[in-house]
């Protein structure tokens, strides 16, 4: 936040919702309780513990560019700050969100004046870094290549998909974990304590277990926490000369509030990953959760519902066909009676999908099969499958020699090849030992005369989506 009137970079007018000052008691608390030190710090121990590679450049008063990718709530602005700090540098600070190319070339010039007058580093740091396309990152790179910015960015999406490779390979990556809550509980309680920032002065007492439900109201995220103990601190009653924060206030503050969910974003595409991996996994339980957490954050059923059916043509295939069916039925009834009725009827089906025979067998055969179309390109359909249906067909040979399976003893013509004739002979289709597919397997190995089944899939060979 800009104080005492600095003219905004849209014109000579000061920007009077940015520039003016700002009382601290009218700050909110999460932004008075930003740790001032290292040692302040609560979390990402992995990034900043003791002998870990960032503490100790810190430490020496060492900077280089990177980037803070995590959760919200988890302090990435706030070690932004610190290591803006730590280095004795001067600390600019933009948000993605509003930010412009005009907005980084006045930081690159006040960074300019810093280094040439008074012999300081920069450093830029910018919140939300992912919102920046790839055309925008660029400009960063000239500044950060030749040290006239050091740049730390701030995401809560994947690096790997939202950053260009020329920045990534430039920045540093450090991961930012939700805060456990312990985590929380610890800033709680110095929030409660600290009387120059937080709420010392006004002697609040809070029950343990209204302590430790605000920290898993805050589901990892300090800022969100901090918020939540405010409004609560508002509407303690003071009783016999106490102010007392009960777990019924906590409770009535927190109701309503969902888990952390982006749908697009990083948090949906884990979950939905975990949710198709414990149906394939076997686990009623795992599928369960992930599906009412899915719910929780906000996801939309049908989209859960349209899922969930091609995890039945994926996963469970041929072993149970009763599967794809079910998943049909579940999101039919979703569609015809909404929530919660029909989530109920998704939940049916995770769960018969779940503890269903699984086999891959026809997914990895379509696989085989695209490959040898991939290898093989366009090979004419042998004569004698052609279809016959005009006078000029059959005088070149169209459907001779066709032998019709319908009237070979069981159906089934011994020692006929389907397949183009300059194509090897392939066997894509594999049946698993599970389920129907024992059967259907056998079946396979009587019609063609085979001594055993086909061999099974390999656990190697298995593919499937991530």
């Amino acid at each position: 936040m800009n104080r005492g009137g600095v003219k905004s970079s849209a014109g000579s007018q000061p920007d009077l919702l940015r520039d003016a000052p700002v009382d601290d008691k009218l700050r909110p608390l999460a932004d008075r309780m930003r740790p001032r030190n290292l040692d302040e710090f609560v979390g990402q121990p992995q990034v900043v513990g003791a002998g870990k590679p960032l503490r100790q450049a810190l430490e020496r008063g060492q900077l280089h560019s990177l980037i803070l990718w995590g959760p919200p709530g988890t302090g990435k602005t706030t070690l932004a700050r610190l290591i803006s700090r730590h280095a004795d540098a001067e600390f600019q600070q933009l948000s993605a969100v509003m930010a412009g190319v005009r907005d980084i070339r006045e930081a690159v010039e006040k960074a300019r004046t810093a280094r040439a007058e008074r012999g300081r580093r920069t450093v830029l740091f910018l919140d939300e870094v992912h919102r920046f396309n790839k055309s925008q990152q660029d400009t960063f790179l000239p500044y950060v290549e030749d040290g006239t910015l050091t740049f730390i960015g701030a995401t809560t999406e994947n690096p790997s998909f939202e950053l260009n490779s020329a920045l990534l390979s430039r920045a540093r990556v450090y991961v930012l974990r939700s805060l456990n809550v312990d985590d929380i509980v610890k800033l709680l309680r110095r929030a409660l304590e600290d009387t120059d920032r937080g709420l010392g002065a006004r002697n609040l007492e809070i029950e343990d277990a209204a302590l430790v439900a605000l920290a898993h109201g805050g589901d990892g995220d300090a800022r969100r926490a901090l918020g939540m103990l405010e409004v609560v601190a508002d509407l303690a009653e003071t009783r016999d000369g106490r102010t007392l924060i009960t777990l019924e206030q906590v409770r009535e503050v927190a109701a309503g509030g969902r888990r952390r969910f982006d749908k697009g974003g990083e948090q949906f595409y884990d979950q939905i990953s975990a949710l198709h991996k414990a149906v394939r996994g076997t686990d009623p339980d795992a599928a369960l959760y992930w599906f009412a957490r899915m719910l929780d954050g906000g996801c939309d059923p049908h989209y859960l519902a349209r899922r969930i059916v091609r995890m039945a043509m994926e996963d469970i295939g041929l072993a149970d066909p009763r599967a794809h069916q079910i998943a049909l039925d579940a999101w039919a009834t979703y569609d015809r009676l909404g929530s919660p009725e029909g989530e109920l009827a998704i939940a049916n089906a995770l769960v018969f999908l779940a503890v269903a025979p699984k086999s891959n067998s026809v997914y990895v055969a379509m696989n085989e099969a695209r490959a040898d179309v991939e290898q093989f390109g366009t090979l004419d359909v042998p004569l004698r499958f052609r279809n016959a249906s005009t006078k000029l067909m059959k005088e070149l040979d169209y459907g001779k020699g066709y032998q019709y399976a319908h009237d070979a003893p069981g159906g089934y013509v011994k020692g006929e090849r389907y397949l183009p004739d300059e194509m090897p002979d392939r066997r894509y289709y594999r049946p698993v030992s599970r389920g129907l597919e024992i059967k259907i397997g056998e079946a396979l190995a009587r019609l063609r005369g085979d001594e055993k089944p086909a061999k099974p899939i390999n656990p190697g060979e298995e593919g499937g989506e991530s």
